[in-house]
């Protein structure tokens, strides 16, 4: 978890190294509506909670919510594929790595 809670940056089970950002720029609120559920090297699993924030403050401030997600060390893995192009919802599949 960032200090600012904008990012949250993940290792799966099987070496993808995942970074969440919680919108563009928003480092700059400085932590400002970001409220983390979960500590740093807490282990997590699917359906944790790991951070709320406050949509519309954020975008009342100026800031494009749009979240990246990326994997960082996508060169370890032979691919990364897309599972999902449009909006995502709660529980479904967003990313695929293939070692």
């Amino acid at each position: 978890m960032f200090r600012t809670g904008h990012a949250i940056g993940l290792t799966s089970d099987q070496g993808a190294e995942v970074l969440i950002h919680v919108g563009l720029d928003t480092v700059k609120l400085d932590g400002q509506y970001f409220h983390p559920q979960v500590q740093n090297d807490q282990p997590v699993k699917v359906g944790d909670v790991l951070l709320e924030f406050d949509i519309e403050a954020i975008k009342n401030a100026g800031f494009d919510l749009t979240t990246p997600v990326l994997v960082s060390n996508s060169d370890e893995f032979i691919d990364v594929i897309t599972l999902n192009n449009s909006a995502v919802s709660e529980g479904s599949p967003l990313l695929a790595v293939l070692k």
